[in-house]
């Protein structure tokens, strides 16, 4: 019975149903790792979204495993360097918080309310910055890149955007709520807007007055000129209610999900930051110093002679377009979605074990994920190279492990070693015959990168 009520419990923290009491600390290092409790409810959850979309019974939708593991795999990574940069919008917290106006009590329900409410408007001021500012967006579009919205696409989290946080919390400090129940609820947070990242649930009624629910999120996700700029709220909708950034769901209007100019891959390094690329390309290429700035500075559809948020779009923007979807034989996706599998626990007992690692071996976790997940994009967008780069990273995989067991060891560890050893041999005998499997559409030739 104990066990039930604690998994209902963590089931809570998705919904921000949590009791002050219990999610109360008077210490940082007492505060629980929120994020990493709850990934079997990411699971399961998008598992059962994926079974009422696929067989509803109006308009079913098709399961796209490629867009699906790209998502997860960037909320692989995101966890992974967070353990590393923890706080790092909170840097200057404590020595504020010395200079405080009032003494709350950390074990205070008021303290906890308070510490809710401004976290959440200092996450509206930080979404907001970041899709205003145009080197922010960089960081923050790869939440934007899925062409799908479900549950998977909550999981697309920069792992730059929190450089972009420092100061928005600050002022909480001066007023005196503790840094612990700051942690807490920047967690908490970020959670509840896992859920509202579906079609499944159309409208809550009278909540959508205060909450943000998947109806207006969607809104937000829209590539459709009347979505863009448009509702960033975290938990509470009241902010762009009082800031002028409310937007409705129009139900006879179709959005369209994705960036504006959707990129053609599902790499996940990639998609981390190439926008940065192309923001200081088009910083380099203005006349003066000045556009430099605004180009840096204004929003990302700034150009020399528009508004601060750049020219309205036309309404063929409104139009349907087709899916970036390319298709792999049925075996090596789910070749692929076992390898994910493998790099998921991997990130678990590495999240499990942390302390216990050097500096050094978290960055060589990180970047073999990074490697791993990249390359999976790659077989998918056709790469040249991709198929020979994926022997040798299972050749890799296998070194790494004898020399010291990644898995925690035990029959697991050795069935994965096996099986990428078989791996390897398979794809160094493809690499000897072609370098790309994606299969062309309608039969033709794909055209090579």
């Amino acid at each position: 019975m104990d066990i039930v009520v604690e998994q209902l419990r963590r089931l809570g923290y998705l919904f921000y149903v949590v009791n002050p009491k219990t999610s109360s600390y008077e210490t940082k290092e007492e505060v629980p790792d929120y994020l990493n409790q709850v990934v079997p409810y990411f699971l399961t959850l998008m598992l059962l979204e994926m079974l009422v979309l696929r067989f509803r019974s109006h308009n079913p939708v098709k399961f796209r495993l490629g867009d699906a593991m790209t998502s997860a795999g960037h909320g692989i990574i995101y966890t992974i360097t967070s353990s590393m940069t923890r706080g790092v919008e909170l840097v200057g917290y404590a020595w504020l918080y010395q200079r405080r106006l009032f003494d709350l009590d950390w074990n205070s329900s008021v303290t906890w309310w308070l510490a809710a409410l401004g976290v959440d408007l200092g996450y509206y001021c930080v979404h907001r910055l970041v899709h205003e500012v145009s080197i922010g967006w960089a960081a923050h579009q790869v939440h934007h890149s899925s062409e799908e919205y479900n549950l998977s696409t909550a999981l697309r989290q920069s792992v730059f955007q929190k450089f972009f946080a420092f100061g928005f919390y600050l002022p909480l400090a001066l007023i005196g709520v503790p840094l612990p129940a700051i942690l807490v609820h920047m967690q908490f947070n970020l959670l509840y807007q896992f859920w509202i990242h579906t079609e499944v649930v159309s409208t809550l009624g009278p909540l959508e007055l205060v909450l943000n629910t998947p109806s207006h999120h969607r809104v937000h996700h829209g590539a459709n000129p009347w979505c863009l700029d448009k509702n960033y709220a975290g938990v509470l909708i009241i902010w762009d209610r009082m800031f002028g950034t409310f937007e409705a769901e129009r139900p006879k209007e179709k959005i369209i999900y994705g960036l504006v100019d959707q990129p053609q891959t599902f790499n996940v390094p990639w998609l981390q930051v190439f926008y940065y690329r192309d923001t200081f390309v088009k910083a380099a290429k203005q006349l003066t110093w000045a556009d430099t700035i605004k180009s840096l500075f204004y929003g990302p559809g700034w150009c020399p002679g528009s508004p601060r948020l750049g020219f309205p779009l036309p309404d063929s923007h409104n139009e349907p377009r087709k899916k970036y979807n390319p298709s792999l034989p049925a075996i090596v996706e789910l070749y692929l979605f076992s390898h994910f599998l493998v790099t998921l626990y991997l990130q678990q007992v590495l999240l499990n074990n942390f302390n216990s690692h050097s500096c050094a071996s978290v960055l060589l976790h990180i970047l073999y994920m990074l490697v791993t997940l990249g390359n999976f994009g790659a077989l998918y967008d056709g790469w040249r190279g991709a198929v020979l780069l994926e022997a040798l990273r299972c050749v890799a995989f296998l070194f790494w492990s004898v020399q010291s067991p990644l898995l925690g060891g035990g029959a697991l560890e050795t069935s994965v070693r096996y099986y990428s050893a078989f791996s390897a041999v398979v794809w160094a005998g493809l690499a000897l015959f072609r370098d790309s499997l994606v299969i062309p559409p309608s039969g033709g030739k794909k055209k090579k990168q």
